[in-house]
């Protein structure tokens, strides 16, 4: 059986909505083989996850808020504590090098919520999961404001995406 992770930072009732929708999404009835864990990005601050819950995950669904221009601090936590473990690659730089590391070729989708804009959240996301080689499975779900059907809607096809291309 896949396993799919739903890693989020949902500290607002619309971005509780959205992930909502993803995980119902990720359930639907369509979908047998894979198994779904959600867990909030602040476990990884409190220590009760690790890289290994990324490793154990066939496949990602991330959800952020759009803090001042970037990622919201909890999913950049969980990125900067398990970048290296999960198969990240540093150049001579440090900065991130694309990677054919273990967890590459994974698929993942994404959702943002912003008030004014979601730019640099989902720029800063696409970065790093492209130097970790992650395969993008869906559009990138961007909500402004306050949240709609048509975003609830869109974030359970994002769930259900991810989780169908597991679902082989």
């Amino acid at each position: 059986m896949s396993r799919l992770l739903v890693l989020h930072h949902s500290p607002t009732r619309s971005l509780q909505s959205l992930t909502e929708a993803v995980v119902a999404g990720a359930h639907d009835d369509a979908i047998e083989a894979v198994e779904v864990r959600v867990l909030e990005a602040l476990a990884f601050a409190r220590g009760e996850a690790d890289h290994r819950d990324l490793l154990d995950a066939d496949g990602y669904v991330l959800g952020t808020t759009a803090n001042f221009g970037y990622m919201s601090g909890a999913l950049k936590h969980v990125f900067d504590s398990t970048f290296l473990q999960i198969g990240g690659a540093l150049s001579d730089d440090g900065s991130g090098q694309v990677s054919a590391g273990v967890t590459a070729r994974r698929p993942f989708g994404l959702y943002v919520h912003g008030r004014y804009d979601t730019t640099g959240a989902v720029r800063s996301v696409l970065s790093i999961t492209g130097a970790l080689g992650w395969a993008q499975g869906y559009a990138v779900l961007e909500a402004m404001g306050e949240v709609t059907g048509s975003d609830t809607e869109s974030a359970y096809e994002l769930g259900g995406t991810i989780a169908a291309l597991l679902d082989q």
